[in-house]
């Protein structure tokens, strides 16, 4: 039982990183859009679309809204270039739509992953395992993979993110029609490479966070019986 207490523990840490992961998605991609309006004055968006600031926070919020589920259809009209048209093109639509399918994939596996650790949460109390023991080390030992994990993507990213980001469409496109071209298409000038880059460090750095937080909070059972302990 000892050893089914162990894989229940690991998957209950497995799945809080993974809540946790796609949690910091949403929280950088959705609390604050601020964040875009200080990345388009960042890379001068706005001359590259010859728009407003409001048009394009507009097109961003729409965009956005569409990602998480909202509407059949991306199609935003608004002035680009002193015309009235649709800011997304057909290959627009398309990879977008792909990116949604993606997003709410994600939102998905953290349900799943918060219902398998409400499972192993109840088969431990109901077996009576050892929660103090169990629970801090099998995060431990999640944390200590996932660490590894971020640790080797982060360096990869400093080196060259160009090729990481580039990777990362091979592995989760199975086209090639989320290459786009300035010249012609709105949204990529909308949203550069650096923006991306500077995503990807609020991403890291949120769920950085929400790791370490979970690994002081896992010491304190052993605070607890040390106190008992010099009591």
């Amino acid at each position: 039982m000892k050893k089914i207490h162990w894989c229940a523990g690991i998957i209950l840490g497995f799945s809080i990183i993974a809540a946790l992961l796609i949690t910091s998605f949403e929280i950088a991609m959705y609390s604050d859009f601020d964040v875009y309006r200080q990345e388009y004055e960042k890379y001068d968006v706005l001359s590259d679309l010859d728009m407003t600031m409001d048009d394009v926070m507009y097109v961003t919020h729409e965009m956005m809204d569409y990602l998480r589920g909202d509407g059949d259809t991306l199609s935003v009209m608004t002035t680009v270039e002193g015309q009235e048209q649709d800011f997304f093109n057909e290959q627009d639509r398309f990879h977008m739509g792909e990116v949604r399918d993606l997003f709410i994939g994600g939102l998905n596996i953290r349900l799943g992953a918060c219902v398998a650790a409400v499972l192993c949460i109840l088969f431990l109390i109901i077996t009576h395992a050892d929660f103090k023991k169990i629970i801090p080390r099998s995060y431990w030992i999640a944390l200590g993979v996932t660490g590894a994990a971020v640790l080797l993507i982060g360096i990869a990213a400093v080196i060259d993110f160009n090729a990481v980001f580039v990777q990362f469409h091979h592995i989760f496109f199975d086209n090639d029609l989320w290459i786009f071209d300035p010249a012609e298409d709105y949204m990529i000038r909308m949203l550069p490479e650096g923006l991306f880059y500077d995503m990807v460090i609020r991403i890291g750095a949120i769920f950085v966070v929400g790791l370490v937080v979970l690994l002081v909070l896992s010491f304190i059972p052993k605070i607890l019986d040390w106190k008992k302990k010099l009591a």
